[in-house]
């Protein structure tokens, strides 16, 4: 089984930049997307009738907003957390026979960290909410989860210390997620790599150089591990600000 992870950020961007090419090439049993930035109705996507196709909008135009993709019919599917609506469309839950699927495109802390209370109080109930799946079936988990984890996964580590996507407090929330049984699938397969990123900056020439963060991310229960295969960045994948992130799991 293969996944597929990508924050478009905006995804009537994307579709001009290549991303059918790679949505046709990747050839993924399931797709999710993060920030969409659009509403119902704002795009006719024309990936084929074999997918069924799942969206989370936003409220706010323009903004968040998750998407799904997939060949297996879910059993299930849920739009948010505690209930079945959210304002900024970050979460999308389908329940497959095996596992809890879960795309979500955590809170950004912001640039001066004035919605850094917000994000960690969204962290504990995000975390909260995850185990309560994991208590039923194993929980697949990807999107952007807006931390680089250690310092291994950004480029700049000491300039970053404490600016957003980097703080002490967004770590240890991942930190302790992973502690509460979960794995990061790509470090658990390649613990030293280094260089492998999967945001940058618009700045000049920053993609180019690879000065980068790893803040998209497959996490999966422990007890998939046996079942991991490979968990892979496509870094040389434009049309966003993030690239592609993959797991292919025998399941």
């Amino acid at each position: 089984m293969k996944l597929v992870s990508w924050n478009v950020n905006g995804l009537r961007a994307c579709v001009t930049k290549g991303f059918y090419d790679y949505f046709q090439q990747i050839d993924a049993d399931i797709f999710c997307l993060q920030e969409t930035k659009l509403q119902a109705g704002q795009i006719e996507l024309a990936i084929g009738p074999e997918y069924k196709q799942y969206w989370n909008y936003a409220v706010k135009k323009g903004y968040s907003g998750t998407a799904v993709f997939t060949r297996i019919e879910p059993l299930s599917v849920r739009y948010g957390l505690e209930e079945d609506f959210e304002e900024e469309g970050r979460t999308l839950t389908l329940e497959f026979d095996a596992f809890y699927l879960v795309n979500v495109y955590t809170p950004n802390a912001k640039r001066d960290l004035a919605r850094l209370p917000y994000r960690l109080e969204w962290e504990d109930r995000f975390r909260d909410y995850l185990l309560q799946l994991d208590a039923h079936k194993p929980v697949i988990v990807c999107g952007d989860l807006n931390v680089a984890h250690e310092e291994i996964d950004l480029k700049n580590a000491k300039s970053n210390r404490g600016n957003s996507g980097f703080t002490d407090e967004e770590r240890e929330k991942m930190t302790r997620l992973l502690q509460s049984g979960f794995i990061d699938s790509f470090r658990h397969l390649y613990p030293d790599r280094t260089d492998a990123f999967t945001w940058w900056s618009f700045m000049p020439k920053v993609r180019e150089r690879n000065i980068g963060w790893r803040i998209d991310y497959f996490l999966i229960s422990e007890r998939l591990a046996p079942a991991l295969d490979d968990a892979m960045i496509d870094s040389e994948v434009t049309g966003s600000d993030h690239c592609p992130v993959l797991l292919t799991l025998h399941l």
